[in-house]
């Protein structure tokens, strides 16, 4: 009778082994259910376009440098870009352009979408600093020197003070000097800074005032001097930020958060910007 009790426990025990294996006779294995972060993580990782609205003067350390930086980081995300004087471009976004990120070339426009509660105010950063200056045609043999010296020169170029920021800085230096009513007759506006420096690069233009970072981009045009200190009241900032009504809200912040960090203010800085963070 104990044989037969003892061989009863033994079947009694692979019984309760064999329960608690697979067919393999190993413990089964359960797949974890998948947690908030690897949810996130994976909706993170999905195809995603989105639209850089950014002042004419950013164009080319965008199209060249930035945007094929920020990329290779993030394949998963593609940036468009389109470029214009930061007033019609601020126009466009009031009237419904669907882009994402916004960089103005002056604060002026970063502030009036701000205060229309257009643009996430935690975003905004002071990104850059850039220069203004007085160009000639790389051949000119003017004796030009200065902005008081401007309107010696027959043809001039400037940005509409209206809708384009170099405009607004130069009607503010020339005006602090006196002389931007004067000149006038002599002046032609440009619809944004690259049209201005296109004009002085061609020679249809004597003379014209645009950012230091625009002069750089070619070697038609030379700089004879820089708006004098004093004549203009504040530094001329170029902020960035995240718009509120872009759908991508986390691609646009790391895209912000990249053009703050040192790489690609290395860049900014190769295309004359300071960085002013």
């Amino acid at each position: 009778m104990k044989k037969v009790n003892r061989i009863i426990a033994v079947l009694i025990c692979c019984a309760l082994l064999l329960a608690g294996c697979g067919s393999t006779g190993k413990p089964a294995e359960t797949t974890p259910p998948a947690t908030e972060a690897t949810q996130a993580e994976t909706a993170a990782q999905e195809p995603v376009t989105i639209l850089l609205a950014a002042a004419a003067s950013l164009q080319y350390s965008f199209k060249e440098e930035l945007i094929p930086m920020f990329v290779e980081k993030y394949p998963h995300i593609t940036v468009e870009g389109t470029y214009d004087s930061s007033g019609k471009l601020l126009t466009q976004i009031q009237e419904g352009l669907e882009a994402d990120v916004f960089m103005s070339a002056a604060m002026k426009e970063m502030n009036v979408l701000k205060d229309e509660g257009k643009v996430e105010a935690d975003s905004i950063a002071e990104l850059l600093e850039n220069r203004i200056v007085l160009i000639v045609p790389a051949d000119s043999d003017t004796d030009i020197a200065s902005f008081q010296d401007i309107g010696k020169a027959d043809a001039i170029a400037l940005g509409d003070p209206e809708s384009v920021p170099v405009g607004r800085y130069a009607k503010e230096a020339l005006t602090s000097l006196g002389i931007y009513d004067e000149i006038q007759p002599k002046v032609s506006q440009g619809t944004n800074v690259t049209e201005v420096l296109n004009w002085v690069a061609e020679g249809s233009a004597d003379i014209g005032i645009v950012y230091a970072t625009d002069a750089a981009t070619t070697d038609k045009v030379k700089i004879v001097a820089e708006a004098p200190v004093g004549s203009l009241a504040s530094k001329v900032i170029y902020p960035v930020g995240v718009l509120s009504q872009s759908e991508h809200q986390e691609a646009a912040r790391l895209f912000v958060e990249f053009l703050q960090s040192p790489e690609a203010l290395a860049v900014f800085s190769a295309y004359g910007f300071t960085p002013n963070l």
